[in-house]
């Protein structure tokens, strides 16, 4: 029998570094700077529930999506057939054309654009619904032929990135902008917990189930076919991602919690990476934040639109890859015009209701073996968690109903964001009783 083939060192790494600049979205730039704000003198405290959720959390997707043979569909099916359908669809399509892809091209134009343009501009549609063609134009160019994808991605776009970003952090930390300052807001009293939440805006558990199958099919074209070493393969590119990022992260929250005394308080990240780079390289500052945005926006871009594109051929195989990649760029262009404070509306309830389960989920996926993968238990643990996550994305929305509400504060950690953990673990003690109860 002949052996299966394993990547080199250079092989290795070029996957993983293709992994980490698919997660570098616009939006992991963005949170950390202001987690580092908000956080001050607790950055340590912060930056570790920051990890958790916002990589801690993706590695173990990733690999979760290794284990199931790269299909998110075979996992959300165990519940049952019809969920597994409603379920990854919905993800494709909340991560894919509906929120994630135009939004790396509006992000993209805001924060890597917008700083450059005359004053008279600033207020007009074209430049946006120009840039926004160029943007994708580029996406297609990139994700029609996803077998050079990562050689791509990993060897020509990522390398610039690091570079960027490197010059950022470098910059920050031989000349600090000034000291911690005392932490505000909810960080004075829990500053773990709110990070986990800030880890969760970033939404790389839902990209980690679209972003493992590209892996997987990149390790494919490489020529790894056998499920152990294309597990082994995902782990690898996975902790190498992971790092860069981590990196990334503790980078920019440092950046950020050393930023006040120069730049005082902001709103949100983009003002403080916009006016941090300005304090750390003057104009040329500016022009790095923007080449940062940029590439980082567009490898998500690309990465989800192959991924997206992957999926919904084999969901309708009479439509070519090629046709949806045009289809769902031509899409997100148009929504890109929209603007991101109402892409953000619209979606981030949805993501809210949506994490939860994606995190249960992958949770069971490890460990379904000890109930041979009894519906049972995958149907009442993911029961009780929507049941708090649904009412936590109308929240979101400001839908509230105050009999609901006294009922569900009562639960351990629900002000904390995480009250669906609980109900949770006693869906699956119920489920795994029943499970044992008709074996």
């Amino acid at each position: 029998m002949k052996s299966s083939k394993t990547l080199s060192v250079s092989e290795n790494i070029v996957v993983g570094l293709m992994l980490f600049a698919l997660f570098l979205g616009a939006g992991n730039i963005i949170f950390p700077p202001l987690l580092g704000q908000l956080a001050g003198e607790s950055i340590v405290v912060a930056i570790t529930g920051f990890l958790i959720t916002g990589v801690g959390l993706p590695l173990i997707a990733v690999i979760a999506i290794a284990k199931s043979d790269g299909d998110l569909q075979s996992i959300a099916s165990r519940v049952h057939p019809l969920f597994g359908i409603i379920f990854t669809v919905a993800v494709y399509l909340v991560i894919g054309p509906l929120f994630a892809i135009p939004r790396t091209g509006t992000v993209s134009f805001e924060i890597g654009v917008v700083p450059f343009l005359p004053e008279s501009l600033v207020d007009e549609n074209w430049p946006l619904l120009a840039f926004s063609i160029v943007f994708f134009v580029i996406t297609v160019l990139f994700a029609l032929n996803p077998t050079k994808l990562v050689d791509r991605i990993g060897k020509i776009l990522t390398p610039i990135l690091i570079v960027v970003i490197g010059l950022l952090a470098f910059k920050s930390i031989v000349t600090p902008m000034g000291t911690l300052e005392a932490p505000q807001g909810v960080y004075k009293e829990s500053p773990f917990f709110e990070s986990i939440l800030q880890g969760y805006l970033t939404m790389d558990v839902l990209g980690a189930l679209v972003f493992g199958i590209v892996v997987i099919h990149a390790l494919k074209e490489k020529g790894i076919t056998e499920k152990k070493q294309l597990v082994k393969s995902t782990v690898i590119a996975g902790v190498i991602a992971t790092i860069g990022l981590s990196i990334v992260y503790i980078s920019l929250c440092f950046i950020g919690a050393t930023s006040v005394e120069s730049i005082g308080m902001q709103d949100n990240g983009g003002s403080i990476m916009a006016l941090s780079s300005n304090v750390l390289f003057g104009d040329f500052g500016s022009i790095i934040l923007a080449m940062t945005i940029v590439f980082a926006c567009l490898t998500t871009s690309i990465g989800l639109v192959a991924a997206t594109s992957q999926f919904f051929e084999q969901l309708v195989p009479s439509i070519s890859y090629k046709k949806f990649v045009l289809i769902f760029s031509l899409f997100s262009a148009i929504i890109a015009n929209v603007g991101l404070t109402q892409l953000i509306n619209f979606s981030v309830p949805i993501l809210i209701a949506m994490y939860p389960l994606a995190i249960i989920l992958i949770i069971l996926s490890f460990i379904d073996n000890s109930f041979n993968r009894s519906p049972f238990v995958y149907s009442s643990t993911l029961l009780l968690t929507s049941i708090v996550s649904i009412v936590d994305g109308f929240k979101a929305a400001g839908i509230t109903n105050d009999a609901i509400e006294n009922v569900l504060m009562h639960l351990p950690l629900y002000n904390e964001g995480i009250g669906w953990l609980i109900p949770s673990f006693i869906g699956g003690l119920i489920g795994f009783i029943i499970y044992k109860a008709k074996k």
